[in-house]
């Protein structure tokens, strides 16, 4: 498989924008910050978590509570990775009974989703789990949609939409990829 740049889709300006508007909806619709966890998926998750919060202490002098969690383990494909790589989670609270506001860059299947849900249950109960993403592009295979979108993005299934940011040592930008089967000689 072959990854061909198509088209940038969201610039530094833009993403910032984006999380601008998803930290004062987060805000409004909690209430506050009281009883508030965002954990950001690891990798691109754990970021935008980490801006959000940052956002969001900007708007309301202080700050929700912060976590990463991995999915690795909780993938349906788990069994078919080579060798998967598993990262550390790091949700230093109790979320039993607290509002989490679950973060990724890029929702598309739903399957992270549904195994970040199921990871987030070995950690307590929470009151409820909401889902915040930068970029919705659709194609959904599970009934998963997010309460917070940044941005709606329609692809199709030969497309890969890729959001890189500085924390990875990229410039802040979301891209649309071509997917190009590689020719055999």
């Amino acid at each position: 498989m072959k990854l061909r740049e198509k088209l940038d889709i969201m610039d530094r300006r833009q993403i910032r924008r984006a999380l601008a508007r998803l930290a004062s909806e987060i805000v409004e619709r909690n209430g506050g910050v009281e009883n508030l966890i965002l954990i950001g998926i690891r990798t691109g998750g754990m970021h935008l978590a980490a801006r959000l919060v940052k956002e969001i202490r900007r708007i309301e002098d202080d700050e929700p509570e912060f976590g990463i969690i991995d999915i690795t383990l909780y993938r349906d494909d788990i069994f078919s990775l080579e060798q998967p790589i598993v990262g550390q989670t790091e949700i230093a609270t109790d979320i039993t009974d607290k509002r989490v506001v679950l973060v990724d860059d890029v929702i598309y299947t739903g399957r992270t989703i549904r195994a970040a849900m199921d990871a987030l249950i070995d950690f307590g109960r929470p009151e409820n789990i909401q889902l915040a993403v930068l970029i919705d592009r659709g194609l959904r295979e599970f009934p998963i949609q997010p309460d917070y979108v940044g941005r709606q993005i329609p692809t199709h299934a030969d497309e890969r939409v890729e959001l890189l940011l500085k924390e990875q040592g990229d410039s802040d930008r979301a891209v649309i990829y071509a997917i190009e089967e590689e020719k055999e000689d």
